[in-house]
């Protein structure tokens, strides 16, 4: 997947500013798709330059104005032609599991430490996915159930969530096989 899909997809489900689409980097797309501000900025120039996105200025009291983008239908038939092309299966790259890996030519104990804060870094954000969950997809109410576009948002919150669970899980197997290989344990 390409920069250019999240943008389009969040600027679907809303248009906004730069700072705006960063903002939802950090709380929603980052669940599957991490970016800087700097990357969102020049993805978006380029976009515009492609036609796959308009750009307008909202006048803000007290500020100067800001750029709002929305997409456009070259910029939907982008995102559309995307979604229908077969995605391959990702391959995971993980160091922490190369660096357990090779704890067998150096001390294993040595990395419990690097291992419980992955752990902690998981347990947090765990934590922050399941509040997400909670402010954002309370039960459906007496209106009806969700909209489309709703439950695959939280489909995917979804899969975070049961991968964070996953990791939890596996770090607390490699403690637990850390403590056994250490001897002083």
């Amino acid at each position: 997947m390409a920069l250019e899909h999240a943008i389009l997809v969040s600027l679907l489900e809303k248009p906004g500013s730069g700072y705006e689409l960063a903002r939802r980097f950090e709380r929603s797309i980052g669940y599957f798709w991490t970016a800087t501000h700097q990357q969102i900025y020049r993805v978006l120039k380029r976009m515009e330059a492609d036609g796959w996105v308009d750009v307008r200025d909202v006048p803000q009291y007290g500020r100067p104005d800001k750029k709002e983008y929305s997409v456009t239908g070259p910029g939907r038939g982008a995102l559309s032609s995307w979604l229908h092309e077969p995605t391959e299966p990702e391959s995971v790259r993980h160091d922490l599991a190369v660096k357990i890996r090779g704890a067998a030519f150096d001390d294993p104990a040595a990395l419990i430490g690097e291992v419980e804060r992955h752990r902690q870094a998981h347990t947090d954000r765990l934590a922050h996915y399941l509040a997400g969950e909670v402010r954002d997809f309370a039960e459906p109410t007496a209106d009806g159930p969700r909209d489309l576009e709703s439950e695959l948002q939280h489909v995917v919150l979804r899969g975070g969530i049961a991968y964070e669970r996953m990791m939890l899980a596996w770090l607390d197997d490699v403690l637990a096989t850390l403590a056994r290989l250490d001897p002083d344990h």
